[in-house]
This record gives C-alpha cells, sequence and structure tokens, in this order.
C-alpha cells in the first residue's frame, strides 16, 4: 500500500479525475485528492485555464502545498497537467517523499529552486502529439536524462487529458496502459 497525493487538471475535480483516484484506492492504495479550485470545474480546458490564471498559479501551488501539510512526507505525489505543477513542487522541496508520477505535463527542475533528490522514483507520461505538452516535452526529456531511473512515456496521439474518462481526451487503451504503469511504479515504491 502506498499513500498518493493527487493533484487534478484544469478542468478541477472532474468524474474521470474522481474515478482514477477510486482505480488507485481499489487497487489498495490510500488516494489524498484536493479539490484545489474550492469547487469549480469546467467542461471547457481553455476557461479551466483562465481560472487558473485568475487565481493564479503561485496560489494553485500553495493550496497543493497546504494539502500535504499534516500528511506523512512518503508520499508519491501526483498531477494530472495544471496538478504537475504542486505535484512537483513538493517532490522537489519536501523531503522524505517516495516518488512522482507526473500526467501530461512537466517542468525543469530549476522551477522550483534546485534538481530532482537522488534516487527518488519519476514516471511522466504524455502523447507524443500533444500540442499542450509540446512545451512540456523538453523539460521531461531533461529530467528523464539527469535522474537515475526516471521514465518518460510517450503515448502515439495527440490527446491532452487521455486519462480522464470523462473528458472527450480520454484514450481507453492509452489510460489502460498509463494505469499498469501506475500500479508497477507504485507496487516498486511500497
Amino acid at each position: 500500500m502506498t499513500e498518493i497525493l493527487l493533484f487534478h487538471h484544469a478542468h478541477g475535480q472532474t468524474q474521470g479525475f474522481l474515478a482514477f483516484a477510486n482505480e488507485l484506492r481499489a487497487a489498495g492504495h490510500v488516494v489524498h485528492a484536493p479539490d484545489l479550485y474550492n469547487g469549480n470545474t469546467f467542461t471547457d480546458l481553455n476557461e479551466g485555464v483562465g481560472y487558473a490564471k485568475e487565481v493564479g498559479f503561485g496560489t494553485i501551488g500553495e493550496r497543493g502545498r497546504l494539502a500535504a501539510d499534516g500528511l506523512p512526507n512518503e508520499l508519491v505525489y501526483a498531477g494530472f497537467s495544471l496538478g504537475a505543477l504542486p505535484a512537483q513542487m513538493l517532490a522537489q522541496t519536501r523531503p522524505g517523499f517516495k516518488g512522482a508520477l507526473l500526467f501530461h505535463a512537466a517542468f525543469p527542475d530549476s522551477e522550483f529552486g534546485g534538481s530532482w533528490p537522488s534516487e527518488v522514483p519519476l514516471q511522466i507520461h504524455m502523447m507524443e502529439d500533444d500540442e499542450w505538452a509540446t512545451e512540456d516535452l523538453p523539460a521531461a526529456r531533461e529530467l528523464v536524462e539527469t535522474i537515475e531511473g526516471a521514465e518518460l512515456f510517450l503515448y502515439p496521439g495527440d490527446r491532452h487529458l487521455f486519462a480522464d474518462n470523462s473528458l472527450p481526451d480520454y484514450d481507453e487503451n492509452a489510460a489502460t496502459l498509463l494505469m499498469q504503469r501506475v500500479l508497477a511504479f507504485l507496487k516498486g515504491v511500497e
């Protein structure tokens, strides 16, 4: 059993995001899935991104940091797209974590003031032609090149939030493979 702090994407806590969290729970893991949007959800990705900009990415990151308060340090941080921001920030700034899962996004390690902690596992999952992830792909590749054992999985296609079964970008085959890889990763960090 692994304890996971999972952050949602710019649509908010959609039914598909919550289903993903529940699938991890059904596999025996403890999953904390805080709402960084105070109950707001958006059917349109651009509206969700607009809301995040209005609230401020710094505020989103701070809400993620506060969500970790009171939880043990030995967590796996995970985030979908926008949620990769607080997940990666916590991974690089909060000691004692077990690993990180970044879905659909990644940031240069310099974004959070330093390098990745040594010997802490990382998986990044993106579609190879996703226009939203295009600017993040170089950072993902750099992380994988500089972190021993880090993995980048590129799935065929151009969808962004392909693991959320409540969104039009959902891709069942890619989402199934992603979940298999995530469960293997979590078994390896228990």
